[in-house]
């Protein structure tokens, strides 16, 4: 039995959470494996409408267990509050596991994230303020706390003490703010240090020993391949790396172990936050695709940006990540346009470009080049096979495909979870 990574091909918000919960059922366990809070998911089952912010999107799949890796740092007052939701309105949030190496957002962390974004001004990098940037930065400079750091409380404390030296100084001296008391932070987090327990877990011997067992892993990203620290839209990305390598470091499992990479990808394209976005519509069609879509940020509540297909971008993902699939999302959005341009390459400076430009310079200059594709006007959210569709709509599937250089293996039609059609099994 396979262990699958599904990600974002662009650059978020693709549907990952529909796509997650459409295997969820199939699944043994979800793992995140980057990120934090600054991700989002909705998922629709039923008539109940869930907004997953840290959590895995198999949390509601009965069955499945989820996992938040080490890869992923946690923000305990928001893992909490989104258990505590979730358990009101009936879902079994009692298989959760959190990896004791996973690092910890402080309410320091958050603070500096707020002013520093603040303090950029006109420069800055479109955060979402929820100290997710800072607590990377901490790890990265071995200040960071982690998940097990809160069972002992001498080296919580040291630990605390240590971040707070220099941070304070800059608070105080750069931003004009009140110095933060280390003995107040160390006493939030042991505060949530006997709620968390019960999930804390040696997470990649699990998951390894799952593997070896035959048993569906399937490796959720947070964000999408442009948001990606390495490899995304620099320095307009997220702090982490939600690519498919990031899967292997962000939860402790070889790359011989993965099976299949998906990516996600919405049938136009939508970006949150600051940076180059070649395809980004101004116009009565980019309201028109953010109206339908229903294109505002999970996380974030902010109107995402929207514009027309990248198979630049898809092309990039496919390369990158090493896809063998693709998941297409959101085509129902499409209906209605007479004809839907896509972009199949970018001019820079008077030159056609297929491929993404590794230069910040050249991508921030990129004007799309479009190719026009039919339209359709017909309801397509009732269908079930891919020949259910018009004849349009299959040619358009049939052209990005073959423009992004992997297999589309399934199509959302609609919000619920019925509203998909599988052209090939991901656990095959």
């Amino acid at each position: 039995m396979p262990a699958l990574v599904l990600l974002g091909a662009q650059w978020g918000d693709e549907g990952k959470g529909k796509a997650t919960d459409l295997l969820g059922g199939s699944v043994d366990y979800v793992v995140r494996y980057q990120g934090g809070n600054n991700a989002g998911h909705t998922v629709v089952v039923g008539d109940q409408k869930y907004a997953l912010h840290l959590l895995p999107s198999g949390i509601l799949s009965p069955g499945c267990t989820p996992v938040i890796g080490n890869g992923v740092v946690v923000d305990p007052a928001v893992l909490l509050s989104e258990l505590s939701g979730l358990n009101e309105r009936g879902v079994d949030t009692s298989k959760l596991l959190v990896s004791g190496n996973a690092h910890l957002i402080t309410p320091y962390h958050t603070t500096v994230d707020k002013v520093t974004e603040r303090f950029l001004g006109k420069r800055k990098i479109g955060t979402t303020g929820r100290g997710i940037g800072p607590t990377y930065a901490d790890k990265i400079n071995r200040v960071g706390i982690r998940v097990q750091d809160l069972y002992d409380e001498s080296i919580l404390t040291q630990k605390v003490e240590a971040a707070l030296d220099f941070k304070n100084q800059i608070l105080a001296k750069l931003y004009n703010r009140r110095a933060i008391d280390a003995n107040k932070i160390v006493e939030e987090l042991l505060g949530y240090a006997e709620q968390i327990k019960p999930f804390v877990a040696d997470t990649t011997l699990i998951l390894n020993n799952a593997i070896d067992e035959g048993k569906v892993v399937l490796f959720e990203g947070g964000q999408g391949t442009l948001l990606d620290v390495d490899h995304g839209t620099y320095p307009f990305v997220t702090s982490s790396n939600p690519t498919a390598g990031g899967a292997c470091t962000g939860a402790g499992v070889g790359p011989t172990k993965i099976n299949r990479v998906i990516g996600i990808l919405k049938a136009y394209t939508t970006r949150v936050g600051a940076g180059p976005f070649p395809t980004e519509l101004f116009d009565e069609d980019g309201e028109k695709l953010r109206t339908i879509g229903g294109e505002r940020g999970v996380t974030t509540g902010r109107d995402r940006r929207c514009g027309w297909f990248d198979a630049v971008i898809a092309r990039y993902a496919t390369r990158v990540n090493g896809l063998t699939d693709f998941f297409l999302t959101k085509l129902d959005v499409l209906t209605g346009w007479e004809q839907i341009p896509v972009c199949v390459a970018y001019e820079i400076d008077g030159k056609r470009v297929e491929e993404l430009p590794y230069s910040q310079t050249d991508f921030h200059h990129a004007k799309p080049v479009y190719e026009m594709l039919p339209g359709w006007s017909e309801d397509i959210s009732k269908a079930k096979t891919f020949s259910d569709l018009p004849k349009n709509a299959q040619a358009y599937v049939k052209a990005l495909e073959e423009m992004s250089g992997a297999p589309i293996s399934a199509i959302g039609v609609g919000p619920h979870r019925t509203e998909t059609i599988e052209i090939n099994s991901f656990l095959s």
